[in-house]
């Protein structure tokens, strides 16, 4: 096993322990929240954080290429982010919601551990080879990181009729889409387009890809608008940042294997 498989694989079991630790506190009574959970996650994405910079010293330029790095950065984001909900104070904590979240974490580091994807550490092509699109890649998956925990509270919010845990819920939804929102303006949209025009040479193609981080931004444009314009509390913007999440899982997955384009190699 070379170093960085171990690297994974130490994440991957920091990761389950965190479920394991969550799942047991789930079952308390008395609403204590888990010491344990918040250190795996944080240390689990510090693993993958020197997984990903070794492969950057391999090849050469930061490592966020290809589709198995780009999972390995994705995972980490979300348990940093995990981490770091835990620990602060000001924002509604949900150990239901950091568990869901928890479990799309783990099934992102089982993606990327898969056969089905290529783990080897190759130089970019000259394409690739650019600051903006780590900045394209890195703040795309961190704003999905968001959506992540939104996401999984937007479910929990329209299988529970509990009215106090629906408003925390619901303004964790708010939060986390409304700052996944931000970062994936950035990253999907202006620095996407920035980077496209310099290897491509237009800011704008209608590749699938594209076309896909398009109707996602479109979807959650939708929910802000129902939350902040409308004022809706109710399931319906509930079920658009699920819609929305589900976006962006079609967006990397399902157009990297049904709809290939100029982002193939990705």
């Amino acid at each position: 096993m070379t170093l960085s498989q171990a690297l994974a694989s130490a994440a991957f079991i920091l990761l389950g322990l965190a479920a394991a630790a969550q799942i047991v506190w789930l079952f308390r009574k008395d609403g204590a929240r888990d010491p344990l959970s918040p250190w795996a996650l944080a240390a689990a994405a510090a693993l993958v954080a020197v997984e990903l910079a070794l492969r950057s010293f391999q090849i050469g330029f930061l490592a966020l290429t290809s589709t198995y790095e780009s999972l390995l950065f994705y995972a980490a984001a979300l348990a940093a982010l995990l981490a770091a909900w835990r620990w602060q104070k000001k924002l509604p904590y949900s150990a239901g919601a950091a568990f869901g979240a928890t479990m799309v974490a783990i099934v992102l580091m089982s993606v990327a551990s898969s056969p089905l994807i290529p783990k080897e550490a190759l130089p970019p092509i000259p394409a690739l080879r650019s600051a903006w699109l780590v900045l394209h890649v890195s703040f795309s998956f961190i704003g999905e990181a968001f959506f992540v925990a939104g996401f999984v509270a937007s479910i929990l919010f329209l299988a529970t009729r509990d009215d106090a845990k629906r408003l925390d819920l619901d303004r964790i939804t708010w939060v986390a889409t409304a700052i996944g929102y931000t970062f994936f303006t950035a990253g999907a949209l202006a620095f996407g387009a920035i980077w496209a025009e310099q290897a491509w040479g237009r800011w704008w193609s209608w590749d699938p890809k594209e076309t896909w981080a398009l109707v996602t931004w479109l979807v959650y444009t939708g929910y802000l608008h129902l939350r902040l314009v409308v004022k809706r509390r109710d399931s319906l913007p509930a079920i658009v940042s699920v819609a929305g999440f589900l976006c962006t899982v079609f967006t990397f997955f399902g157009v990297n294997y049904l709809l290939p384009g100029l982002h193939s190699y990705g």
